[in-house]
């Protein structure tokens, strides 16, 4: 075996024999040149391979197309075999394209090498690439190329519970303006406004002008992505304008542009490597106008997959009609029981422009709350539906004074019909007697205060802090004071109470919820004096307006929030296997959220 020292020396003479041998056009045998022009080749360096070839003016233009078209992450070209004649010399390749994103393409091509005679400069004769296409691909001809072509797949649908679309692949022309072909620019971009604006309101030729001054040289400002039908409703008005274009291409809509804006977007970043399936790619041959001519490789594109979510398509869309009519911001949040599937989260625009109010606001409950008060008090004092209690119009407890709406007074009644009436002064008094704890404890089993982590959703349920103060359980009693909740946290709390156990909220199919602060079980047998409460206050208390849309389960709500008495609406309950809550900030009353409920229920009556 060879020294170390034998083997450095070895080395460097076999350094300084390659280096002694390499002339400015190939000098050296031609192994050497194989080997050199394949290293040029893979490091990307079009300029040396193509000097190694008999032709570098040709080399360097397809060399350099090549490279382009492919655009690949890496190039390995190495010599497996080079056979030499007198006046001749051939050598076969092997070639790995790493085209990236897993895309790997291998073949075997082969080289020819002829001697070079002596050129002035040259110190000798040397061996050069003979120059033809065949050098890039054996199948390559005169006056063609390779081209990469990507095949997306249409992405997966999303659907409801049952099956129905509410995202699938819709075509959509995307406008694009390039300012640097526009000419008279401010008369382009107002065309584009005036044309747009009704479709997109926050298109303005302010905001186009702004868009396409950031735009790098040479490249297209998206102006909009248009469906189909909205394109060819203003297509007319922009075609012929210049600098603008056109591209058609599909994308993952829902039916229109509002439909669940706080759900599916979400949804579809979510589950996007689910439903995007994989690219399907080929290397082909093409010819001078850019048309195919073979392919060189070929892997199909791989279908995404559909993704189902709770979410019902028919609740969905009862939910915005019902709160769309009303001027105030409103919000609708529908639960099943039995699995704890997120049904709808529908608001109306004035809502939407805020973010996801349904899910994340915070708003005190009022009277809502008394389901979670009661529960309470069932639970701590023993209360009962036949419990006779004080409804008094009005009294004072540690200096707060508790009115009901126009201080309507029942004197001594049961428990059941100071529910259904929603007697403020009658849960004040239950409040004020339970222990500081109590309140927090009773809404955690019905699942406000619990917090979740439910995919593609951020959501807030509420929180009820202890409260030490005799006055402040009074008014968290009724559903004012400290106590803030979500139409999201509501809703639970009614879903909870038509299951009688636990409710944990999911999304999307298959995908659990993690429990980031669990709710604690509730006693079913306190939900069992809840629930014909609830029952009362539909047949004959202050949600009477329902009583024909089936069994319907409920509790109103007016929430004042400022000292001059504005308040906001509210309605919660249930009817068979799907909980609601209704919420009209600063509605004034309950009765906007009862209408609500309304025309919801009767949308998705059986």
């Amino acid at each position: 075996m060879p020294s170390r020292r034998l083997l450095a020396l070895l080395t460097t003479a076999a350094v300084l024999g390659v280096t002694a041998g390499c002339g400015l056009f190939g000098g050296g045998g031609p192994e050497e040149t194989v080997e050199r022009f394949l290293a040029a080749w893979s490091a990307g360096d079009v300029a040396g391979a193509a000097a190694l070839t008999d032709d570098p003016a040709a080399a360097t233009t397809l060399l350099t197309a090549t490279r382009d078209a492919l655009a690949p992450q890496a190039l390995t070209a190495e010599a497996a075999q080079v056979r030499t004649a007198t006046s001749r010399a051939t050598a076969s390749v092997d070639v790995t394209w790493d085209l990236g994103g897993g895309r790997t393409w291998s073949y075997l091509g082969e080289l020819e090498l002829a001697p070079t005679p002596e050129r002035a400069g040259d110190e000798g004769t040397g061996w050069l690439v003979r120059w033809g296409p065949t050098v890039v691909h054996p199948q390559l001809g005169t006056g063609q190329r390779l081209a990469l072509r990507t095949d997306t797949p249409p992405p997966a649908p999303v659907v409801d519970r049952n099956g129905a679309p509410l995202l699938e692949a819709t075509p959509v022309v995307s406008v694009l303006l390039d300012r640097t072909a526009a000419g008279d620019l401010p008369a382009v971009t107002g065309a584009l406004a005036q044309a747009l604006a009704p479709l997109d309101a926050a298109i303005t030729q302010a905001s186009i002008t702004d868009g396409a001054a950031r735009t790098p040289d040479g490249q297209v400002y998206t102006v909009a992505v248009l469906r189909e039908t909205d394109y060819r409703s203003v297509r007319d008005a922009i075609y012929e304008l210049p600098g603008v274009r056109f591209v058609t291409a599909q994308r993952l809509l829902a039916p229109d542009a509002a439909f669940a804006r706080q759900v599916l977007p979400a949804v579809r970043t979510q589950v996007a490597p689910q439903l995007d399936g994989v690219d399907g790619w080929s290397v082909r041959i093409v010819d001078g106008t850019g048309s195919d001519v073979t392919a060189l490789a070929e892997t199909p594109p791989q279908p995404g997959s559909t993704v189902a979510i709770g979410l019902d398509r028919r609740l969905q869309t009862a939910a915005e009609d019902a709160v769309e009519p009303i001027g105030q911001q409103a919000m609708i949040v529908a639960i099943a029981p039995s699995t704890g599937e997120v049904l709808a989260v529908g608001q109306n625009g004035p809502a939407d422009a805020e973010g996801a109010l349904a899910l994340t606001g915070r708003y005190p409950p009022g009277s809502t709350f008394k389901i979670v008060t009661a529960a309470a008090g069932i639970a701590e004092d023993g209360l009962a539906l036949d419990t006779p209690v004080a409804c008094p119009g009005r009294l004072t407890i540690g200096g707060r004074p508790v009115p009901n709406i126009d201080e309507f007074d029942l004197g001594t009644v049961p428990l059941r019909t100071a529910f259904a009436r929603s007697c403020n002064t009658t849960f004040a008094q239950i409040g004020a007697a339970l222990a500081p704890g109590a309140l927090p404890a009773a809404a955690l089993t019905l699942g406000l205060g619990a917090d979740y982590a439910v995919p593609a959703l951020t959501t807030i349920t509420g929180s009820v802090p202890v409260a030490q103060a005799e006055v402040q359980r009074a008014e968290n009693g009724f559903g004012q004071g400290q106590v803030l909740a979500s139409p999201f946290g509501m809703a639970l709390v009614a879903a909870t109470v038509a299951r009688g156990q636990t409710v944990v909220p999911t999304l999307i199919e298959g995908v659990p919820t993690q429990e980031l602060v669990p709710p604690t079980a509730p006693d079913p047998a306190v939900l069992d004096v809840v629930r014909p409460m609830m029952r009362a206050v539909v047949t004959e208390g202050s949600a009477t307006a329902l009583a024909g849309l089936g069994e319907v389960y409920g509790k109103t709500g007016t929430a004042e929030y400022t000292d001059d008495g504005r308040a906001h609406g509210w309605f919660v309950g249930y009817r068979g296997d799907v909980a609601i809550a209704v919420l009209v900030v600063d509605g004034g009353s309950s009765a906007p959220a009862v209408e609500a409920a309304a025309r919801f229920l009767a949308a998705t009556t059986p």
